[in-house]
Formats: C-alpha cells, structure tokens, sequence
C-alpha cells in the first residue's frame, strides 16, 4: 500500500509535537483475526513462512505459545475480549440447546446488554478515542451497536460478510461509518464471490493508519481494535495478494493480513510512537478445520473451531512493545483473550470493576518482566463447562465434536482426525473425566489412565478449581435464544442516505433460534 506513507509535512509536524510532549499513557491496537489458526504463522512452523511481518513482529516482541480465546465460536468469543468475562456471564450463550456454540447471524434478536462494562467504555473515562475497524458481531440492532458502547468510530460491519442475498428475503450486510451505514457487501462494497477478489483488508488497513496518524496529531491517547475478517469464509484478498501464496486463497487473505501488520506497525515507528503503544496481535477462534484446505491450520492440536479441544482455542498470540517488551522472548503464560480486559486497563491506570468477576487477568507482570502465573482455564460450549486447564494438564467433563447427522452429510470439525472415546459425535459426559498432559501431548491423543498415580494426584486438585469456579458462577441472561427475521439488516440507521437503500422487512414473528452444533 504505497499510498499510505505518512506525509514530510505531516511527520514534521509528529516529530515536532512528540519532541517537545511525552504522551502520558500508551496507546493500545488490538489486531483480532477471524478463524485464523495457531499454525498459520511462520513464527509457529507455517512451512512456507509466508507471514514475514508477524514473525518479525514476534523476534520483537513476546510470542504467547498457551494462549487462548475464550470460546471456541466468534460472538461469544468477541464479547469475552471486550467484557474480561466468559460468555456464560456475560450472556454470549444460548439455553435453547445444551452445550451447543451460538452466535449473532442477523435474525438474532439479543446483543450485548448494557449491564456489561466494555473495555472502551473504561478507557473514554481516562480520556481515550476508540476505534473499531472490521467485524462487530455483538448484535446489529441499533441499541447494541458498538457507538453505544464506548467506541467513538466505527468503519466495519455489525455481521460476517456472509453472501450475496437477494435483498428480498434476505438483506445484505451493511457497512458501517460510525454510527450510519454507508453501504452494503456486494453492493457499495464488492466481494466477487467467484474470484474471492476484494479491497476490504487494504481499505480496513488505510482506515486504521488514518486513525492513528490523526490522534498522534491530536497527542490523544487512543484504543485501535482492529478486526479484519477476510480469512472467515467466504474468503476474499485484493488483486496484489491474489494467487500469490502456496497456499491458495486462503494463504492469498493471510499474506494480505501479514502486510497489513507490517503496514501498521511500520506507521507506528514513523510517527516515533512505537515506543508509547502496546499492540496485541491475535485470533477469535481456532480455526475453521471443516473447510479443508480452504482454512486455516491448528498446527498439532486436536480439531478446531467449535470444539472445545485445543484446536478450537488455542490462538496465535503476538505482543509488541519496544522498550517495555524486550525483544525476541516466549512466554510460559497460559493466557487468554479475556486477559487483555484488565491488561489495557492497568496499563492505562484505569480502575477495574470489582461489582462483578473478571476472568481475566492482568498480564502487565508478564510482559514487562516475563513472569508466569498458573491460573486455571474453563472451556465451555453453550452453557455447559466442558474442560479445564490447569498447568500442563487439561481435563475434559465433556467431549463433542458435531452431530453424526452434519457429519454424514460432510461437516467435518475433526478432517482426518480421530481418537476413541474422545472425538465424539454425540455429547459425552466423561465420569471419571478424561485427563491429557499438553506438554507430552498437545494433540489430546494419549489419555492418562485412572489407575495411574499421576491422574489420582492431578485429578483431585483440577477438581478443586472447578468447585471454586461453581460456587461463584451466576450465569447472564442468555442474549442468544431469539430470533427474528423482522430484525434484520433492512433499514439500518443511515439507509434513507447517500444512495443507500432502505429495505422493506417482513412482519415480527419472534422464534426459538435453532443451533445445529
């Protein structure tokens, strides 16, 4: 993106402002990608290394091996970032079927409730701009929408760019411009849907270099969430990463994403703001395993997107701060997207919400001084705790890859995988619970047998945790159990304006969502 470089005049005028005031506090990008596996990066054994960027990125920063989202699914997973909270609090979750995965299509009535305290909600109070470019996804109806949470921008679009509808039965996406829609995909905004072809990623990439150089203009701390979506299906990359990677348009969106990184990070360093902004690189989910070679890669672990085995949750994770994070160093951390809810926080000296439980945890000790805390992780599918990690070891209460009907008809979330007892087409409660060391076996392979000592030592102390856990869950209101399709994207706020179109809806007919996994 040649055109993107920061004008002479432009950063003489940064250079000027930023010798004569230190920022006070740093700046924050958090990059989330979608459906982007552990073993997509070069950094991580990608044998192509097509991702020079991010390993660049990672020799200068801190690599996160045992980090995690906090749902195997992208909405609920989302939420947890932006709350600190597992989606069982916060709401992100569904009672209609037990144990299944949920999100926000656009018939979904509920969304994030206002009862929830979001990151940048906190961060306006200690005088940040927030800016969110890319996939919302936690409810498209007006009251959920991420202005009404404390974003003060918004360019991206409330659901995944699934298409093209005929605008009929089924409206098109909207694009957002803050609080406005300023147009729809496939329509203002193209995906061609048989190429893949798009500029979606370069124009989300020149959105987020305008932010940055506008509030470094300002000397305005600021919060960048930055979420492209191009490797969620369908996938699509603009004409200069088109067919280039080996691994087809899948590798085509990656290598797109690399450059975007590199892009961004290159802006911070010519604004000489590097060293005041901490930025976070990361996934919402593992990867999309059933779509074979048209998704990405989990590298050694256990299935994907989905399923609660490591596959599904375990992300690649890249923190980069030069002069605060030493350079070149991998962290023992079992870490989670939640984590970055208190992280920003403390960084920032922001006071964090003690009327309610966070599940994160501040990593400020980790990144600045490389320490480790042993915290246990819970897994859960729907409303139902489906594993914990606790150290090396993981536990599993219960297993469930997908109904035995989808996977006959070809929906596979475990391609080429399969392990007894384990990777299982109807939900399992395991009694004794099944035990694995993702030390000795990242890929959830090898069980270790009850009779052992190590499981009778382990066991007991896992268990311990999870009682804890219990006595203080109070699970949110489900906001995932309605649908609607009067509530769909047909006049989004904005519609009647610059060419846009307003849609006709059908009449209010409230319904159970149904969720096949």
């Amino acid at each position: 993106m040649e055109g993107n470089a920061v004008s002479v005049v432009t950063l003489c005028m940064v250079l000027l402002m930023v010798s004569g005031h230190d920022q006070q506090k740093p700046n924050f990008i958090v990059m989330l990608m979608d459906d982007m596996g552990w073993g997509d990066l070069g950094v991580f054994g990608e044998p192509n290394k097509e991702t020079p960027n991010l390993d660049k990125m990672a020799a200068e920063g801190m690599l996160f091996p045992d980090f995690y989202s906090a749902n195997p699914i992208c909405s609920p997973s989302r939420a947890s970032l932006l709350t600190g909270r597992l989606p069982i609090r916060n709401g992100f979750y569904t009672t209609n079927a037990h144990a299944h995965d949920s999100y926000t299509p656009q018939i979904i009535m509920g969304g994030i409730p206002d009862s929830e305290i979001l990151l940048p909600e906190l961060l306006e109070q200690a005088g940040y701009r927030n800016k969110i470019i890319g996939k919302w996804h936690l409810g498209h109806r007006p009251q959920y929408h991420p202005l009404k949470h404390g974003f003060h921008e918004w360019f991206g679009a409330p659901n995944c760019h699934f298409g093209p509808f005929d605008d009929i039965h089924t409206p098109n996406i909207p694009v957002y411009r803050d609080a406005e829609m300023a147009g729809r995909y496939y329509e203002e905004f193209v995906i061609d849907r048989s190429t893949g072809l798009s500029n979606l990623t370069l124009i989300y990439l020149e959105e987020g270099i305008k932010f940055i150089e506008k509030q470094t203009l300002a000397d305005e701390p600021f919060y960048l969430y930055w979420t492209p979506d191009a490797t969620h299906e369908p996938l699509y990359v603009s004409e200069k990463f088109y067919q280039t990677s080996q691994r087809g348009r899948y590798g085509d969106a990656v290598r797109e994403l690399d450059y975007a990184v590199g892009q961004i990070l290159n802006t911070l360093k010519k604004l000489h703001i590097e060293k005041n902004t901490f930025v976070f690189f990361t996934s919402d989910n593992g990867a999309a395993t059933y779509a074979k070679t048209a998704g990405g890669s989990n590298g050694p672990f256990l299935c994907g997107k989905q399923t609660t085995f490591e596959g599904g949750v375990r992300e690649p994770a890249i923190a980069w701060w030069p002069g605060q994070i030493l350079p070149g160093q991998v962290s023992s951390q079992v870490g989670s997207t939640m984590d970055l809810y208190k992280t920003l926080l403390d960084l920032a000296d922001v006071k964090i919400p003690t009327d309610r439980v966070i599940d994160g945890i501040s990593l400020r000790s980790t990144l600045l001084n490389n320490t480790v805390v042993q915290r246990p992780l819970f897994y859960y599918r729907g409303n139902e705790l489906m594993a914990v990690r606790l150290g090396e070891y993981k536990l599993h209460l219960w297993t469930f890859t997908n109904p035995i009907k989808e996977f006959n008809r070809g929906v596979d979330f475990c391609p080429g995988q399969y392990i007894q007892n384990v990777t299982t087409h109807e939900l399992t409660r395991h009694d004794p619970p099944l035990l694995f060391h993702l030390g000795r076996d990242p890929g959830e392979k090898y069980f270790i047998k009850g009779h052992t000592e190590e499981y009778k030592t382990v066991v007991p102390v896992i268990q311990s945790a999870i009682d804890n856990h219990r006595k203080h869950m109070v699970p949110g209101k489900p906001q995932l159990n309605m649908c609607d399709q009067a509530v769909m994207n047909w006049a989004p706020p904005g519609c009647d304006k610059g060419g846009n179109t307003c849609l006709k809806g059908p009449p209010s007919k409230p319904f159970l969502c149904s969720w096949p996994h």
